[in-house]
């Protein structure tokens, strides 16, 4: 016997696949968005998503499965690492008042991401809160060419940086899956 999970997954029409395409939430048969807000909006909702079914029917002792020594990262450190990162991107808007770190110390989000279902609830309650504050001050600024904080950063640059962010992120999340439970990714 081993410990090492085999490769499954839930599709049918194409089997390494994470679902089916007819079954994808993140499919539309629409066109694409029109414009750069709604298109980058579109992709960060997708990746968002795309985390939240990485983590779905597993239990907190799963979801803080860590990767490999000496790494601590794991999908509920993941979540946690991302709501950080969202409340940082809304301090580098909002300089004069910020937010103080949800987690403590620079790898907070990860070390403490442990097997204890009222941490995992906190974690996902924490993440969506925290994305939903940043959209809204992000949505504050019509014109994505406007820069903010101290470094002048565009606003279009901090929803490049969300996406770009995510969409690392739910690579990592792909392999911790597939070593958690043998499910694959797409």
């Amino acid at each position: 016997m081993s410990d090492k999970p085999e490769r499954w997954s839930q599709a049918n029409v194409y089997p390494d696949m994470w679902v089916d395409p007819d079954a994808d939430p993140r499919n539309s048969d629409g066109v694409s968005p029109d414009g750069e807000l709604a298109t980058l909006q579109d992709f960060l909702s997708g990746y968002r998503l795309t985390l939240r079914m990485k983590c779905e029917g597993l239990d907190p002792e799963q979801l803080a499965r860590r990767s490999v020594p000496p790494s601590t990262m794991s999908l509920l450190g993941l979540v946690r690492h991302l709501a950080e990162v969202e409340r940082d991107w809304r301090n580098w808007v909002v300089t004069e008042d910020p937010a103080p770190k949800l987690y403590g110390a620079r790898d907070g989000a990860f070390e403490g991401a442990v097997a204890d279902r009222a941490l995992v609830e906190s974690a996902f309650a924490d993440l969506v809160r925290e994305q939903s504050a940043t959209d809204a001050v992000l949505l504050g600024y019509e014109d994505l060419g406007t820069r903010v904080g101290e470094d002048g950063t565009a606003i279009r640059e901090l929803w490049v940086h969300r996406v770009e962010e995510y969409a690392r992120h739910c690579g990592h999340a792909d392999l911790l899956r597939e070593c958690v439970d043998g499910r694959v990714g797409q």
